[in-house]
Order: structure tokens, then sequence, then C-alpha cells
């Protein structure tokens, strides 16, 4: 068992799940509710999870929406209340782990959730009485199981941020077993934004070479498997690797991340239907051109370094590398394929201007240049 310590405790290995009894303890939850979607409810996850707490009374909300809103928050927030619940442990994708980790901060504080958005000035607003919260990831993509981040549609239908080092979970549970089996689409949209957190966090501008280091690891380790991922469901090496290249996008984009997220996010919030990863596929070759002529990557030579750890041999190659990477995993080619349209343009670049990840791309972006990538991305 890897028991790694970095930003949270980490147990990472097949079977990890085990442990679940111990995490509870040790965080102080004997009265859980557990946080779930009714994909990995059906998919029998959550009675694996109930099976390794014997003893505890647990609570299961699983009607966590594939975007996590503020109504699901405050009905997942009622039942913590009426099962007079002590903590919380999510199972599931960055959705079920993000919709804890607002119903963390709704079943402790007053008011609605916007007002401890990051935008409002809200993160000082989270303090340490937020309920304690296990995250057990069930796909390799958001690393939310060791992010200090969440995102949520808000009931005004913007998608915002909600972060403070307050909603980081005392233990992130990474089980790759969870993985197996996973359907190919969902792999694919999944570790496709593994890689986009590893590219945008290594990308960002501010000084932080340990997590560069993490970023460039997990780039390689995303790259170097998502196909064998996609090509056989059951490849347990694989799915380790995605895994891992999960949790290390993560750990990393406590740096930042850029323009690859704030428009996927301003797109979530018009369209909510819209999958967050597979977004971050399409949007992420544009975004690394516009990237290239920052300052910052000229001089650091980021490109380059991208480039070979995914075995390409110019910088220049990145952006036809990773298109050709969405078409080999059965991505869409473009925007136009999910359903934007043009006439969403001015909405969806206002929104990215005023997104939380927006002030941390290496390269500033205004209305016009949101409006081009997103052309370039149709």
């Amino acid at each position: 068992m890897a028991l790694i310590n970095y930003v949270t405790q980490i147990q990472f290995e097949f079977g990890a799940l085990a442990l679940l009894a111990s995490e509870c303890r040790r965080a102080g939850i004997s009265r859980p509710l557990i946080v779930t979607d009714p994909g990995v409810k059906a998919a029998g996850i959550v009675d694996r999870a109930l099976a390794a707490i014997p003893g505890l009374p647990a609570t299961v909300f699983d009607r966590t929406p594939s975007n996590p809103t503020e109504a699901a928050v405050r009905a997942a927030a009622a039942l913590y209340r009426a099962g007079r619940c002590d903590g919380l442990v999510a199972v599931g994708g960055g959705s079920a782990i993000d919709c804890a980790k607002g119903v963390a901060i709704a079943a402790r504080h007053a008011g609605p959730l916007a007002r401890y958005a990051t935008i409002e000035g809200g993160s000082d607003r989270i303090t340490d009485a937020v309920a304690p919260l296990i995250a057990v990831p069930t796909t390799s993509g958001t690393g939310s199981e060791v992010a200090r981040g969440a995102i949520l549609i808000v009931d005004d239908g913007r998608k915002l941020g909600f972060h403070s080092w307050h909603l980081v979970p005392r233990a992130a549970l990474c089980d790759p077993e969870l993985t197996l089996g996973l359907p190919k689409t969902l792999t694919a949209a999944t570790g496709m934004d593994a890689i986009a957190h590893c590219m945008e966090a290594f990308l960002a501008p501010a000084f932080n070479p340990p997590a560069d280091g993490i970023a460039l690891d997990g780039l390689e380790r995303a790259w170097g498997h998502i196909e064998r991922a996609v090509r056989d469901g059951g490849d347990r090496e694989a799915r380790r690797q995605l895994m891992s290249a999960s949790m290390q996008g993560a750990l990393a984009f406590q740096k930042g991340l850029g323009c690859v997220h704030s428009l996927s996010h301003s797109l979530a919030g018009v369209d909510p239907t819209l999958h967050h990863g597979t977004l971050n596929a399409v949007l992420l070759p544009a975004v690394v051109a516009f990237n290239a002529e920052a300052p910052s990557v000229r001089g650091e030579r980021r490109l380059e370094r991208m480039a070979r750890a995914v075995g390409l041999e110019a910088g220049s190659d990145l952006g036809p590398a990773i298109r050709d990477l969405n078409a080999r995993l059965g991505l869409p080619a473009g925007l136009a394929d999910l359903g934007v349209a043009p006439a969403w343009f001015d909405r969806v670049a206002a929104g990215a201007l005023a997104d939380h990840c927006h002030k941390t791309n290496p390269r500033p972006a205004d209305a016009g240049d949101y409006r081009a990538l997103l052309e370039a991305s149709m």
C-alpha cells in the first residue's frame, strides 16, 4: 500500500476501499452521509462501500447530477441533518466529490451557496466548521479527491468555483479496482480531463517547481496509458496509471489552471449536460497554441518540456497530437459536435472572464480571445 501525505493523506492501491472504516475513525466520522450518483450505485460500488464500514449507520444520497447543483447540495444537506450525520464519504467521480464538498459547506454554514464562491470573495467565509470528508474516486479525471476546490452550479445558473483548504478531503482512497470496466467514452473523457489538468497546471505561471514536476510526470503517465485503458477496460496497469495521473493533475493544479477550464466551466453553465472532460479535450489544442506566445511559456520552454514528456519532437506538435489522440479515443472533433452554437459565444466569453481559472492562465485573454478560441474549437 502506498501512503502519500501531500496536501492530504492518500491511500493508493488496488483494494484501498477496505480502509474506509479506519479512515472514518481517523476523521472522527461515526454516522456518514455517503454522497454518490445513480450510476455508481447501480454498479454496486455503494454496496461495496457500505460493506467496508460495518457497524457505522450510514445515510445515502444518490441523486448527484452530472454537473452538481445547489439544489442537489440542499437536498443532500437535508439528509445529512435528518440522519444526524457527522461526516461525509463521497463515492464517485468529480461530480459526487464536488457535491459532497458543497454539502460540507452547507451543512455547517448559513446562507446561499454563492456567498462562499471564490469570485464572490467567499473563500475566507469557509471555516474549519465544514463537515469532515473522505473521498473515494471511481473515475480517473478530476482529481477532486486531493483538491481544495469544488465546481457547482448555483441557483442563478452560474457554474462557480469554491476554494478553501478546509475543503480538502481528510483522506483519499484511490482504488483503481473501482475503475475497472468503466465505459470507453467515460474513460476517454475523464482521462483527457486529467491530461488537461497536468498541461494547464504546468503552463500556469506561478513559481512551484514541485507542482511542475508532479504535472509532467502525471502527463507522461496519462498519455502513455489512456489508449490502453480505453481499449481494454480491465487493463489493471493502465487503470492504475490513469488514476495516478488524475490524482497528480489535481495535486499540481493547486498552482492554477487556465483558459481551457474557464471556457469549459462557462460552457457547462450555459448547457449543464455538457461533459467537463470532453469539453476540456476539445478546447485543449487551441488553448495550448494560444499560450505558446506567453513569455513564461517561451522563456522556460514549457511546450518543449511537455512535448518530451509525451514523446514528441517539438512543442509545436502538441496541438495536432492532442487532436489526433482525441480522434483515436473516439471523442468529438469539435464543439459543434457537442451542440455548441456560435450564438452562445458572447455569454460564454463573459462567463470565462469571470471564472477563477481565467486569472491563472499564462497569457492574458480578453473577450475577443475567448471568442477566437471557441471558433478555433468548433
